[in-house]
């Protein structure tokens, strides 16, 4: 059997029992052509290992071999869809490798070859804190050259939101400071099964080979951290327990102490670290 001969998704999914659990987070993509436009979404993948978090009975994965991905590894913790997830391993003459385990306790780096691209439905229950991982590396550059990941429309706003919207934070300057992020395109709730209360939307990171600006990415992290944690007070004030001269540090930075978080540019974060 080949990829094209496979049955249609709401078969796999009524033969071997695979109704989505809410407790793992789990929204299956159903059309296959919804699923190839997501992987093309990803660049070209000839060459590459890709890596894929929570397939579910594997309908991005086929879009991602169907592509042309060197090999998908796929980590899955729902034991219920491995029988499904195998026939598309015999079917992609063995290009697909499936590990059964929590993605947050497996290092994938050990079943696969650079270059790497990182395309997937997250789960909604872990896609923000594996994202959180995958973007703040002690080494950089990352394994990773891109990511092309689902989240909700919300997080996807936060990721590539810009100084002085709401949406712009912690995420989006980890994101924006070591990479190109950006949304190409959104997934209406009926796309889904079963259909979740939101709109989803795909974001394309592309890492860069250095930091658009330089600073310790611990520093960083804290300065962010805690300036977002209170990001409507001051920044002398969210920030005053980090240093004793704060006010001379922000000022010294080119930033005045009584702005607040949202109203500073990824450039402006680096300098206060740089500066402490």
């Amino acid at each position: 059997m080949t990829l094209n001969n496979l049955p249609p998704l709401r078969e796999v999914i009524a033969e071997h029992g695979l109704n989505a659990r809410k407790s793992l987070g789990q929204n299956f993509l159903l059309d296959l052509n919804l699923t190839s436009k997501i992987a093309r979404m990803a660049g070209d993948l000839s060459g590459h290992d890709v890596l894929e978090i929570g397939p579910g009975p594997g309908g991005l994965t086929r879009g991602l071999l169907m592509e042309g991905a060197r090999k998908v590894v796929a980590i899955e913790r729902d034991e219920r869809c491995l029988p499904a997830l195998a026939e598309i391993t015999d079917a992609s003459d063995h290009r697909l490798q499936v590990i059964s385990g929590d993605a947050l306790e497996i290092n994938p780096l050990d079943h696969m070859q650079a270059p790497i691209k990182v395309v997937a439905n997250l789960p909604y229950n872990v896609g923000t804190e594996l994202l959180i991982r995958w973007l703040t590396p002690d080494n950089w550059p990352p394994f990773w050259d891109s990511l092309t990941l689902m989240f909700q429309k919300e997080v996807a706003q936060r990721i590539v939101a810009k100084p002085g919207s709401k949406a712009y934070g912690r995420l989006s300057i980890l994101a924006q400071w070591r990479s190109d992020a950006k949304i190409v395109m959104e997934i209406p709730p009926q796309a889904f099964t079963p259909p979740p209360k939101v709109t989803s939307a795909v974001v394309h990171i592309t890492r860069l080979d250095q930091p658009k600006f330089a600073a310790d990415r611990k520093t960083l992290e804290r300065v962010v951290g805690m300036a977002f944690g209170q990001r409507r007070k001051m920044l002398r004030a969210s920030l005053k327990s980090i240093h004793p001269n704060i006010e001379d540090i922000l000022l010294a930075s080119g930033v005045k102490p009584t702005e607040r978080a949202e109203q500073l540019t990824i450039e402006q974060f680096c300098t206060i670290a740089r500066n402490l």
